[in-house]
């Protein structure tokens, strides 16, 4: 079994912050799919099942804030017996600009807290990170950046990132993340 989170913060008035990504992403493929999230208390999270071609995937969105993810996803992954080399996160990245994904396997947090908690509590960062870029602002405040929604023209980015990705989803889940990932850049850069 695989588990896959996507990063956010919980809650109606952050469902189209440039943080939540990860949520909306896992939202779209959810529906593709034809599988639904439940609330999951005891691991503070929604879950979803997902039987793809590749095995088992349980889908989850952790339901404490960004910062605190860790403590959603150490229980969840002890509960089900998942090694970190078996999740894959997908969160936003302020130092990629809109349009742009990466993925690599393990690594620091990069400054980003939601890895932060991640690495903090888990047994070891040998995850997969799928890193969608959500830019810079040139001024101003982070968090404020972060916390706003994305303009017309970043959404759509997202909407051709996601769609790319679902495409090449399965090389992923397969741990063929360096083809999947050579994939992604030739048709997100054509």
């Amino acid at each position: 079994m695989k588990l896959l989170v996507g990063l956010g913060n919980p809650g109606s008035k952050y469902k189209e912050t440039r943080h939540n990504i990860g949520f909306r992403f896992l939202d779209q493929l959810a529906e593709s799919e034809g599988v639904r999230f439940s609330a999951a208390p005891r691991f503070r999270a929604e879950t979803a099942n997902w039987q793809s071609p590749e095995g088992k995937v349980l889908l989850v969105k952790p339901q404490t804030f960004m910062n605190d993810s860790g403590e959603s996803i150490s229980p969840l992954s002890r509960y089900y017996n998942i090694e970190p080399k078996d999740i894959i996160v997908i969160y936003d990245d302020l130092d990629m600009p809109s349009g742009k994904l990466r993925i690599k396997k393990g690594g620091g947090h990069g400054g980003h807290n939601g890895l932060r908690s991640l690495n903090q509590h888990l047994d070891d960062s040998d995850y997969t990170r799928i890193k969608i870029g959500i830019g810079r602002p040139s001024n101003g405040d982070i968090t404020a950046w972060v916390l706003g929604r994305a303009n017309e023209d970043d959404r759509a980015d997202e909407a051709r990132i996601f769609h790319v990705l679902e495409e090449e989803f399965a090389g992923i889940l397969a741990g063929k993340t360096d083809t999947a990932a050579n994939k992604i850049h030739n048709k997100l850069n054509p």
